[in-house]
């Protein structure tokens, strides 16, 4: 898919949560509800803010941390399981405990 085609689907799937905004940054896209950061879309894959206790959710199913670079690792954000972005109503549900995360 490509990164146009996929930010696209990521937004559409999406839908339903409110003043939901998508930005450039990074190279890729960040995601916001209202102005709460809580998303980054970057080469064909969707990342969420993750705090100790949703991490280890992502850990258990063997995601990776958002890596813009070799020398870079943001361990406050990990990659979407595809089976979770494929599900719209699982994808809200986890989008959602990640805007509360960067709510703090």
């Amino acid at each position: 898919m490509k990164v146009e085609s996929f930010k696209d689907f990521v937004l559409d799937q999406l839908g339903e949560l409110p003043e939901l905004g998508c930005r450039s940054m990074f190279g890729g896209h960040g995601l916001y509800q209202d102005e709460i950061f809580f998303g980054i879309i970057f080469k064909g894959r969707l990342y969420f803010k993750t705090d100790a206790k949703s991490a280890a959710r992502y850990l258990k199913l063997r995601m990776k941390p958002f890596r813009p670079n070799r020398k870079q690792t943001l361990k406050s954000y990990y990659e979407v399981p595809v089976d979770i972005i494929e599900d719209r109503d699982r994808l809200a549900a986890w989008a959602k405990e990640a805007v509360r995360v960067a709510k703090g």
